[in-house]
């Protein structure tokens, strides 16, 4: 398809090396704006990213309730104070603990003053704290409680540091004001009002609360309970108080050893001896690690203390010995229990856990804390119930957000009360506006070569791709015993059909090769490949295309050993399917399974309709299209780095993709290597357009490059400007380009949410339809950002992805950007349906989510084994973070130029 001329002015933008103003795109006709009040923000106002440029225009405009409530709060100051309450630092339970116990103790100053406090060093109050000057120290008496084992008198110091004017966070929403340290101690303050009376009734974490009265057993010893969010944010004019239902998995409370016959799911005591096998007493050491569990000193029952499990030893009470400090004696921990606390164990062969600075304590000794929330990954097999439990449909949800008004009960609160904050019980109503589909093209001999989605879904019918690939050789492989011969033919005719139907083609149609074994040992199972490719290359003269694997039930660690054979040591893309799927599969699957494989293989299945975008419409003035992503270790993980992603458009139309994937220090928000990762896919952008689009040198450079980060959250705006986007910058220096900028965050882990009022404005699944955007009433004061529901509902409510415009030297309007990101969500290669966020995030995201192809999977001492170390001081760390470099293996070179994560 011959490129397209830009169309003057139809988005908005100009040329970098323009300098007109900000032009605003006309009203959609169907939905007359009323002339707009908004007004820049003043010249002098500083924000974090680009400053907003006007509201969007385009769109049908309709009605919907979003999940915030505006608050009032008086003229008047915050006070902020200073605590120090040890010399080194507290659990924060304790901290809480102690400074109830000092605001109980001193009446006179606290009683018709009472301090907010957010149980680390910050503690804010409505009026000015009588105090010897600026600061006091303090002498609080904490009696009995539950982490100490003696009663200990705490000192402590609370020294005044600021005095908040309300007149700054008055004039911040209303962008009057700059974004400040000032402004974000004040936010801070009326956050941490806002939840001391939740935090004392129910089980807490951060700004989430769980009553408790809604649970769903997951089984193996955990527990998804329900609960409620809730933050007070900047909107538009207004301060906003976002409550949101949300889940949690707890352990099970109770004995200890109860917990581990239910994760092993075992029902006899004596299976937790030192007989247990080492791959399971390691995963339940794992499961068990940071657990916090009420135990009594051998030598007083009667005091009870809590501990925290560093891990499960490998012996029994009855086997492990130590030495005791008094007399020289070594003793079993069976006997010292009997002989010191009088108590002989019930069984005494059973394992001990590791608590404290070492202690070794029997399971039968150990009850496990109510109320406790896992800290690490959730199981794989406990995902698909836990999401069932957390998906509540639009308008069940909507009730169940107003009710969570009531349970948090602000307006009851003494410390609400006295900050003089109210809250409008009347849930907001904004309006939004529906996004017109993108046109989407398909390719040659389509009966139906223009498609318009309807509500972010259409379908191959009458479709072929818009460069569809050559199939030289690929082979059948079965990795199910289990599969009746009879049904290799059957999958094979069932891929055959749907490569067809959808404009592959073949170069021999047949596979290659049919086999079918088992993937029991991994130098073996690859060599059987290897096999495979040789007999496949024998019979064609070409070197093997593509493997089509057909994986048994629960087959993730043979579906990462394949992976790791064909994308890393062979350079043979593969596609995996279950055999469940695909025995009896009709002609949907199989142009489903096509997709995947079209843009595996190199091939582009869809492009935007070029008249519709001007941002990709002009090859002499192209646009590339990068996204990046950070995957960190699960929660509680140690001894693990993180994975960095970058992912960037080769073609004109922004619709192929290509990857880089590197390791860097654990818990690592920034990217470290941006630069050469950059340098590497713009690198791959300009080849393509060079070799294979037959652009000119000078064409092939890009003259836009839009970047979307995913996985940044807003304290980290400014490290993103300040680091990352010079990185940007240098990796086009590298390359000769100079390309205009414009670095988006795309953000899901929000709790903003969109409830249509109207019938008629819902999908299916009760949802806002695909394509509603909203850029007023909960957006920043200052900043460009808006919110975009991009896909269709699907199970549950639907997330919006949040866009903060941190950068813009395309000047792009709010119509123009909020345009281009729905169209690119509908450009994924691997589904006929829109997706959430624009694809080079989403595939960014997959890219860092197969992390463990990279790694030899025969390597019995590699970091994701069962043995994984842990990594303990700067030194270790380091060489942990070597070790994973070291044995991280690079893409293979034939999949490098191919969409192989697709």
């Amino acid at each position: 398809m011959p490129p397209r001329k830009q169309p003057a002015g139809a988005w908005g933008n100009r040329p970098p090396q323009a300098q007109a103003p900000r032009a605003p795109a006309p009203a959609a006709p169907a939905a007359q704006a009323p002339a707009s009040t908004f007004r820049p923000p003043p010249g002098h106002i500083q924000t974090v990213g680009a400053k907003r440029p006007g509201h969007g225009t385009k769109g049908r405009r309709f009605l919907i309730n979003v999940n915030s409530f505006t608050i009032d709060f008086p003229d008047g100051f915050i006070f902020h104070y200073d605590v120090i309450s040890s010399d080194k630092p507290l659990p924060l339970g304790l901290n809480m603990d102690i400074i109830s116990a000092l605001q109980q103790a001193e009446p006179k100053i606290f009683e018709n003053n009472p301090a907010s406090f957010d149980g680390r060093k910050n503690m804010y109050t409505a009026a000015e704290l009588q105090l010897d000057g600026d600061g006091r120290e303090f002498d609080v008496y904490l009696p009995n409680t539950a982490v100490i084992s003696q009663p200990k008198v705490y000192k402590v110091r609370i020294a005044l540091v600021a005095k908040i004017n309300n007149e700054i966070l008055h004039r911040f929403v209303k962008g009057k004001q700059s974004e400040d340290s000032t402004v974000s101690t004040g936010l801070q303050a009326l956050n941490i009002v806002s939840r001391m009376d939740p935090s004392s009734k129910y089980r807490s974490k951060g700004r989430f609360f769980y009553t408790l009265d809604n649970s769903l057993d997951l089984r193996n010893g955990l527990i998804a309970v329900r609960g409620y969010f809730q933050s007070i944010r900047p909107g538009q004019g207004q301060m906003l108080l976002n409550i949101d239902i949300s889940t949690g998995v707890m352990y099970k409370a109770g004995p200890l050893i109860n917990l581990c016959l239910l994760f092993l799911r075992e029902r006899s005591p004596q299976s937790l001896t030192s007989a247990l096998n080492e791959r399971q007493r390691l995963q339940l050491s794992r499961f068990l690690v940071g657990v916090r569990v009420k135990t009594k000193d051998a030598g007083n029952p009667n005091n009870e203390r809590t501990r925290v499990i560093r891990r499960l030893h490998n012996q029994g009470a009855n086997e492990v010995t130590f030495l005791m400090r008094e007399g020289g004696l070594r003793k079993t921990v069976a006997q010292y229990f009997e002989e010191t606390a009088h108590r002989r164990l019930q069984f005494p062969s059973v394992l001990c856990v590791e608590i404290g600075q070492g202690a070794l304590i029997p399971l039968e000794l150990c009850e496990v804390v109510p109320g406790q929330l896992i800290r690490k990954e959730i199981p794989d097999d406990k995902k698909k119930d836990l999401v069932r439990f957390a998906s509540v449909a639009p308008q069940q949800r909507l009730q169940d957000i107003q009710k969570g008004l009531e349970v948090l009960a602000h307006g009851q609160s003494k410390y609400v009360i006295k900050f003089g904050v109210t809250v409008n019980p009347r849930i907001m109503q904004l309006e939004a506006r529906l996004l017109d589909a993108p046109r989407l093209i398909y390719g040659q001999g389509s009966k139906q070569p223009v498609v318009q989605p309807s509500n972010g879904m259409w379908n191959m019918a009458d479709k072929k791709f818009y460069e569809p690939v050559t199939i030289a050789n690929w082979s059948l492989i079965i990795l199910d015993p289990g599969l009746p011969a009879n049904k290799k033919n059957e999958i094979a005719a069932g891929f055959i059909s749907g490569c067809r139907t959808t404009g592959i083609t073949f170069i021999r149609e047949q596979p290659a090769t049919i086999q079918q074994f088992s993937a029991q040992g991994t130098q073996g199972f690859n060599d059987r490949l290897t096999a495979a490719g040789r007999e496949a290359y024998q019979v064609t003269k070409n070197a093997p295309t593509l493997f089509l694997v057909v994986l048994p039930d629960g087959g993730n660690d043979i579906y990462t050993a394949v992976k790791h054979w064909g994308d890393i040591v062979k350079g043979v893309a593969t596609q995996c399917v279950k055999s469940r799927n695909c025995v009896g599969a009709n002609m949907q699957f199989w142009a489903n399974v096509a997709l995947k494989v079209n843009g595996k293989l190199g091939g582009i299945n869809v492009i935007l309709d070029p008249n519709q975008n001007a941002l990709l419409a002009d090859s002499r003035f192209s646009t590339v299209v990068l996204g990046a992503d950070v995957m960190h270790p699960g929660a509680g993980t140690t001894g693990r780095p993180s994975y960095a992603a970058v992912v960037g458009s080769k073609d004109l139309h922004a619709a192929g993709y290509v990857a880089i994937h590197g390791v860097q220090q654990s818990r690592q928000e920034l990217i470290t290597e941006l630069r050469s990762m950059t340098k590497y896919v713009l690198e791959k952008h300009i080849n393509y357009r060079k070799n294979t689009e037959k652009a000119s040198e000078a064409d092939a450079k890009p003259k836009r490059l839009m970047f979307f980060r995913d996985g940044v959250s807003e304290g980290q705006f400014q490290q993103v400007l300040d680091f990352e986007l010079p990185s940007i910058k240098d990796a086009c220096r590298d390359l000769g380009i100079s390309p205009a900028i414009t670095l988006v965050v795309v953000g899901k882990r929000h709790h903003n949410r969109f409830f249509p009022q109207n019938n008629k404005d819902a999908d299916k699944s009760g949802n806002c339809r695909a394509g509603t955007v909203l850029d007023r009433g909960i957006g920043h004061p200052t900043m460009f950002d808006f919110y975009l529901q991009s896909h269709g509902g699907l199970l549950g409510t639907s997330r919006p992805a949040h866009y903060s415009v941190l950068y813009d030297d395309n000047n792009l309007n709010a119509d123009a950007m909020q345009s281009f990101c729905y169209a690119l969500c509908h450009v994924y290669a691997g589904s006929t349906r829109s997706v959430s966020i624009p694809p080079p995030v989403y595939y960014a995201d997959k890219v860092c989510a197969r992390a463990k192809i990279h790694f030899d999977p025969s390597r019995q001492d590699t970091n994701f084994s069962e043995t994984a170390s842990t990594a303990t001081g700067t030194t270790a760390a380091t060489e942990t973070l070597d070790a994973f470099k070291r044995d991280f293996m690079p893409v293979h070179n034939l999949q490098s130029e191919r969409a192989y994560f697709s």
